[in-house]
C-alpha cells in the first residue's frame, strides 16, 4: 500500500478544485484510494511526465482532471498538484 504525502501546493490546488468543481471531490477520493491500492491501475492511466516535469508522474481522475506526483520511494508518494490538464502541465 502507498502512503500519500500531501504537499502544500497540492493542498491549495485541492481546495481550489473543490470550490470550482464540487462534483469532482468524490471522484478525487475514489482515485486516491485506487492509487494507494494499486498505482498502476488501468483506470488511472498513470504515466511519466517529460520536459520540465521530468521525474514526475501523473494519473487521471476524470476527463480533464489530473494529479501530478513524485515517487519518494517504493511506499511513499508526494502529491504535488491537481487540476485541469492545462493547469498542471
Amino acid at each position: 500500500m502507498i502512503n500519500l504525502v500531501w504537499g502544500s501546493s497540492f493542498k491549495k490546488a485541492y481546495k481550489r478544485v473543490g470550490v470550482a468543481s464540487p462534483y469532482l471531490k468524490p471522484k478525487i477520493t475514489q482515485a486516491l484510494e485506487t492509487f494507494t491500492d494499486n498505482p498502476q491501475h488501468p483506470s488511472l492511466r498513470t504515466h511519466k511526465l517529460s520536459g520540465q516535469l521530468r521525474g514526475l508522474w501523473a494519473f487521471v481522475v476524470a476527463y480533464d482532471c489530473r494529479v501530478v506526483f513524485q515517487f519518494l520511494d517504493e511506499r511513499n508518494v508526494l502529491l504535488i498538484d491537481i487540476g485541469k490538464h492545462d493547469e498542471v502541465y
